[in-house]
């Protein structure tokens, strides 16, 4: 039997796919107060077709941001609690024997979705976590010896706790470098805490999104077709060698042990063409390339021994890097 050919995402014009932003970020507001840069780079990240990080302690709606960002695009969504006796089957799905049909059926796993929450995901070993690395980077599952396609919007939204080190599993420097983005979720500000209590107070349940009134605003098709629109945007010559200039420093700076590699590159190239578009924008800045250095390269770098013992982190030698490389005018 042939297979059915599903046609080509149609690209939305650079303006229409701005406008999703704005559509989709309306509903996630109406149950999550602040995060608004986080909020952007999630929503980059699903344009751009890449994977995210988020990282923070408990508490900061990490959860909630996905949850709420998944129901603004009409996306599936399921979501995986990592712990130290998860196995990759309970991600991917296993055979059981039929008594009825007397025959093995394939059990799909929770991983044939579209936005997948792996929560707390370096809870559990090395072992189950690499159950996501032909996922995350093919968009494809081999499973009982069969080559399984996952949804064209297939995303995975990670989270983690930068501060619990007990029990935890740090993430491989393969499956790291799989993540578009790596975004720090910070403490609300005095005034958005308080907005979070007053809607509390009056009896939000962050576990109804549906009683907050946060509806699907965009369509799978739309976001599909705002990645198609990334081919719309042009990049300068002179940016994209600043862009290349900008990763290629990671690997030369002498406090940097371990450099971004040329998958970082193409990462950064697709961020800014996404925060482009969701900026109504059929062109990337430098601008863009600066902003989305952190989130795209601090999570990929190793430190040199002496940068550790000075007590400095990723970010701050990534900050050293940007600010020493020409910005083109």
């Amino acid at each position: 039997m042939n297979e059915v050919q599903v046609p080509p995402p149609q690209a939305a014009p650079v303006g229409l796919a701005g406008r999703l932003r704005e559509a989709s970020l309306e509903q996630v507001r109406k149950a999550v107060v602040g995060q608004d840069e986080a909020l952007e780079l999630m929503l980059c990240g699903l344009i751009a077709g890449g994977h995210v990080l988020l990282e923070g302690v408990p508490g900061v709606a990490k959860t909630l941001m996905a949850r709420a960002l998944a129901r603004s695009v009409s996306a599936e969504f399921k979501r995986i609690q990592f712990t130290p006796d998860l196995m990759p089957a309970d991600i991917l799905g296993t055979s059981i024997f039929d008594l009825k049909t007397q025959s093995f059926v394939l059990v799909r796993g929770p991983i044939f979705t579209d936005l997948l929450l792996a929560d707390e995901i370096n809870r559990a070993p090395a072992k189950t976590q690499s159950a996501l690395l032909e996922a995350m980077q093919e968009r494809s599952v081999s499973l009982e010896g069969k080559h399984s396609v996952l949804s064209p919007l297939f995303t995975v939204f990670a989270t983690q706790n930068p501060v619990e080190s007990e029990g935890t599993y740090p993430l491989p420097e393969a499956q790291l470098d799989r993540f578009l983005f790596k975004i720090d979720v910070g403490y609300p500000s005095d005034s958005e805490e308080e907005a979070i209590l007053v809607q509390v107070n009056r009896g939000f349940d962050a576990s109804d999104l549906a009683q907050a009134g946060v509806q699907a605003a965009v369509t799978r098709e739309q976001v599909l077709g705002a990645r198609a629109a990334l081919s719309q945007v042009s990049v300068e010559p002179a940016v994209l060698s600043y862009l290349r200039k900008l990763v290629a420093a990671t690997r030369t700076s002498p406090r940097i042990r371990l450099g971004a590699g040329p998958r970082a590159s193409v990462h950064l190239l697709l961020a800014s063409k996404a925060l482009a578009v969701v900026r109504g924008r059929a062109f990337v800045t430098p601008d863009d390339v600066r902003f989305l250095a952190g989130p795209v390269l601090k999570h990929r770098l190793l430190l040199s021994p002496d940068a550790e013992l000075d007590g400095a982190t990723p970010a701050d030698v990534l900050k050293e890097v940007v600010n020493a490389i020409e910005v083109p005018r």
